[in-house]
């Protein structure tokens, strides 16, 4: 078992090389797109199934609470939180729409919408980036894999080097974490 624990953590470790060897200027490419959008007065809408939703939620609240520092409030919602909404466009027309709907609904020409799947195709969050494309907001995916067609779909997309959904899982958190910590600094 003690070895089973250490390649786990290698492989983590790997997929995080990986990332600081190749990706820390989409990391800073995004965390700009995101600073923008803010400085804007819009807002960061997050979105995405499963362990993604969580990361969704997760990353929404560190910005509308705090991240390291007590500060003002920055605009983010993920759109995974509101069951009934969720559960009668599901019913109504279809699981697919569940982004797209509430996209259309609820962002605004100064947001960001970022749809986070780990193989790129959630075809749910497919929609959603293309509803905000379509809206003219900008839009960023982060998956992994071989980035799916989500990955082609968005204005800026981070593609973790990696086919195990853990590994990309705890990327992404990572990702997030950096760009919630370089907002903060940035904007307050």
């Amino acid at each position: 078992m003690r070895d089973k624990v250490k390649d786990i953590l290698l492989e983590s470790i790997q997929v995080k090389e990986e990332l600081l060897r190749k990706h820390v200027g989409q990391i800073m490419g995004i965390t700009n797109l995101i600073k923008e959008a803010l400085k804007s007065k819009g807002k960061v809408i997050l979105f995405g199934n499963g362990g993604s939703a969580s990361d969704s939620q997760h990353i929404a609240a560190e910005l509308i609470g705090r991240f390291k520092k007590d500060r003002p409030a920055l605009a983010a919602i993920a759109l995974t939180t509101n069951t009934s909404v969720l559960t009668s466009l599901a019913n109504d027309y279809g699981y697919e729409t569940v982004f797209s709907r509430q996209i259309e609904a609820l962002a605004g020409k100064n947001d960001i919408a970022i749809g986070i799947s780990t193989s790129g195709k959630a075809k749910n969050v497919a929609a959603g980036i293309r509803q905000a494309k379509k809206m003219g907001i900008k839009t960023i995916a982060l998956t992994g894999s071989d980035g799916g067609e989500l990955a082609k779909l968005a204005d800026l997309s981070l593609v973790v080097p990696s086919l195990v959904t853990a590994r990309i899982q705890e990327a992404h958190i990572t990702i997030g974490h950096i760009i919630c910590e370089l907002i903060e600094e940035a904007l307050c």
